[in-house]
C-alpha cells in the first residue's frame, strides 16, 4: 500500500512527526513489522542494523619508547534495543556511510592508550589482552553511540626500528640451527635408507646370482650324469665283476691255505716231531752206551756208531755220485763196483775199530774183501771228473 511501510529484517524504521510515542524519544521506532505513515504529517527513515567492519592502522609508542604500527580490525553494529537504535539514529542517521570511519577513530585512540602502557614483548605475547582492554576502554563510548562491538582483533604489528626482528633473532638462529640439524639428520637418514636399499638390492642380486648359479650347476650335473649313465653302468658292472673275482680269489687262497695246512704243514710238523723223538731216543741210547762203556770201551762205541751210520754214509755217497759227472768204463758192473768199493772202505774202517777193541772174527771173514763178498767181482775202474 502507498502509506504502509515495512522495514527490512536488518533495519529499524524511524517515524517522526507522530504524537504517539512509546519510547521516550521524538520519533517512533519500528522493527520487524510494518506501519502506516501519513503523508506530509509523518516522515519515515531507515537505520541499518547490519554488521559493519572498521579497519584500524595506528602508529603507537610502547612503554619502552619503541614506535610500532598496529593494524587491527573491529566488527560492530547498531544495538537491537530501542535505546541503542535511538542513540545511533541521533548520531549516525544522516551519516551512516561514515559510521566505520568514526568508530575506527574511536578505537584507534583507545588502542594508542592501551599500547602505551605495555612493552613490545607483552604486546606480541598478549594480543588478546590488548584487544580486550581496547574493547573494555571503549565500552562506555560505544554504548553512548548505540554501538555493540562483536569482535576486535590485532592483525599485525610492524616495527620500523627492527626491534622485533632483533628480539626474534636468537630464537630465529636457534630455530634455523635446529632446522639445519633436522635437515642434516633427515639427509643422513635418507642417505642411510638409500644405502640400506642399495645393500638390500645388492644382496638380492647376489642371492639371485647364487641361486641361478646353483640351478645351472644342478642342470649341468644332471646332464653330466645323464651323459655318463652308460659308462657309469659299465664301470659299475666291471667293478662288480672285479669284486666277484676278488672274492673268488680270496676263497681260492683260503682253500689253498687249508690244503697247504693239511698236505704240507701238518705232515712236516709230524715229521719234525718224529725226528725230534728219534733224536731224543738216540741221544738217550748214546748216553746209556757212554755210561756202560766209560771204562775203556770208547772204541767199541765208536765202532757201533760207524755201523749205525754206515747205511747213511753209503746213501750220501751214492747221492754225491748221482750229482757228479762220472765216466764209468764197464757199464752197470762198474757202478756196482763203485758202490761195493764204498761199502768195503766202510767195512775196513769197522774192522780196524774192532781189532783195536779186541773183538774176534773168523779168519776167512777178516781176510775176505768186503767188496768181493758183496758182488764177487773185481773192483771197477772209475774216472771221476769234477
Amino acid at each position: 500500500m502507498l502509506f504502509w511501510h515495512v522495514p527490512a529484517p536488518n533495519e529499524a524504521m524511524l517515524i517522526s512527526g507522530s504524537k504517539r510515542q512509546v519510547q521516550d524519544t521524538q520519533f517512533r521506532i519500528v522493527t520487524g513489522h510494518g506501519s502506516f505513515v501519513l503523508p506530509v504529517k509523518q516522515k519515515a527513515r531507515m537505520l541499518s542494523l547490519a554488521l559493519r567492519e572498521a579497519e584500524i592502522a595506528e602508529d603507537c609508542v610502547t612503554q619502552q619508547g619503541i614506535r610500532l604500527t598496529v593494524r587491527a580490525v573491529t566488527v560492530f553494529k547498531v544495538g537491537d534495543d530501542a535505546v541503542s537504535i535511538a542513540n545511533a539514529a541521533r548520531r549516525f542517521l544522516a551519516e551512516q556511510d561514515r559510521m566505520e570511519e568514526l568508530v575506527g577513530r574511536i578505537f584507534a585512540g583507545h588502542l594508542r592508550s592501551i599500547i602505551g602502557g605495555l612493552t613490545v614483548e607483552q604486546i606480541i605475547r598478549e594480543r588478546d589482552r590488548v584487544a580486550q582492554e581496547v574493547k573494555a576502554g571503549s565500552h562506555s563510548e560505544m554504548e553512548k553511540l548505540g554501538i555493540v562491538v562483536d569482535a576486535l582483533q590485532i592483525q599485525e604489528i610492524e616495527d620500523a626500528t627492527g626491534y622485533i626482528n632483533n628480539l626474534a633473532a636468537p630464537h630465529a638462529a636457534a630455530v634455523a640451527s635446529q632446522a639445519r640439524i633436522a635437515a642434516a639428520r633427515a639427509d643422513q637418514e635418507a642417505a642411510e635408507r638409500e644405502q640400506q636399499a642399495e645393500a638390500l638390492k645388492a644382496e638380492y642380486e647376489r642371492d639371485t646370482s647364487i641361486k641361478r648359479a646353483g640351478f645351472e650347476a644342478q642342470t649341468q650335473q644332471v646332464r653330466a650324469r645323464a651323459s655318463q649313465a652308460g659308462p657309469l653302468a659299465q664301470a659299475k658292472a666291471s667293478q662288480e665283476v672285479i669284486e666277484e673275482q676278488t672274492a673268488l680269489a680270496e676263497r681260492q687262497a683260503m682253500l689253498a691255505a687249508q690244503r697247504l695246512e693239511a698236505e704240507v704243514r701238518r705232515p712236516a710238523d709230524a715229521e719234525a716231531y718224529r725226528r725230534r723223538t728219534l733224536a731224543q731216543a738216540q741221544a738217550d741210547a748214546n748216553t746209556a752206551r757212554a755210561l756202560s762203556l766209560r771204562d775203556g770201551n770208547q772204541e767199541l762205541l765208536a765202532a757201533n756208531r760207524v755201523v749205525e751210520v754206515l747205511p747213511e754214509l753209503v746213501d750220501s755217497a751214492a747221492k754225491g755220485l748221482a750229482d757228479s759227472n762220472l765216466t764209468v768204463l764197464n757199464g752197470t758192473d762198474g757202478v756196482n763196483e763203485v758202490a761195493a768199493g764204498l761199502v768195503g772202505q766202510g767195512m775196513t774202517i769197522l774192522n780196524s775199530l774192532q781189532g783195536r777193541t779186541g773183538s774176534t772174527r773168523a779168519p776167512a771173514e777178516q781176510d775176505q774183501d768186503p767188496t768181493q763178498k758183496m758182488n764177487g767181482k773185481a773192483p771197477a775202474r772209475v774216472n771221476r771228473a769234477a
